[in-house]
């Protein structure tokens, strides 16, 4: 099924008021019955409709244009516009209830105990509270700390199980260059 030009009455409106291309080949191209199009001609169907230029809107070319218009047995043919789309996942923050989120010291105290190579930073980022929380609980300083209870995060749904492997590659790799820059100073 081929493809329609955007707003096709519009753009026949305008294509019988700026061209001289025959009832037909406008018809077919904008998906139209001729007769419909004779009586855009005659003002009779698509009184008050701004015309839309199809040049300027990418659909048409004028080459393409010129060639239809000498030749009456020519179809007009609609222009691929060839972009490409790249459908980037934007991270929106995940509403988290209140009920969960007196979970948070509780998932920070677990990541800090079962994955000490992340960063406060990097648990803070992934939990959701601050830094400073997140360093409070680290120096068991935390204001509620003696009632903490470690509770994997993954298992309560605050994040998931590819978010906490991204951000352990991520630790992985710190420490590997961190290593590798004291050695260099050894040297």
């Amino acid at each position: 099924m081929s493809k329609a030009p955007l707003m096709p009455m519009a753009t026949a409106v305008w294509l019988v008021d700026n061209t001289s291309l025959t009832f037909k080949q406008i018809a077919e191209f904008c998906k139209m019955h001729e007769v419909e199009v004779q009586g855009i001609a005659d003002g009779e169907v698509g009184k008050g409709i701004v015309g839309y230029n199809p040049i300027i809107a990418g659909q048409l070319t004028k080459a393409e244009l010129k060639l239809s218009s000498d030749d009456t047995n020519r179809p007009l043919t609609l222009r691929e516009n060839e972009i490409e789309v790249k459908n980037e996942e934007k991270k929106l923050k995940k509403y988290i209830p209140l009920s969960k989120r007196q979970d948070k010291p509780d998932s920070a105290l677990w990541l800090i105990k079962q994955h000490s190579s992340l960063k406060d930073s990097q648990i803070a980022k992934l939990v959701g509270i601050t830094k400073n929380s997140v360093t409070s609980i680290r120096n068991k300083s935390y204001w509620n700390y003696n009632n903490l209870n470690a509770k994997d995060p993954v298992a309560m749904g605050l994040f998931s199980q590819k978010e906490l492997g991204e951000a352990l590659e991520k630790a992985e790799r710190r420490i590997k260059k961190e290593k590798r820059e004291k050695e260099k100073k050894q040297i």
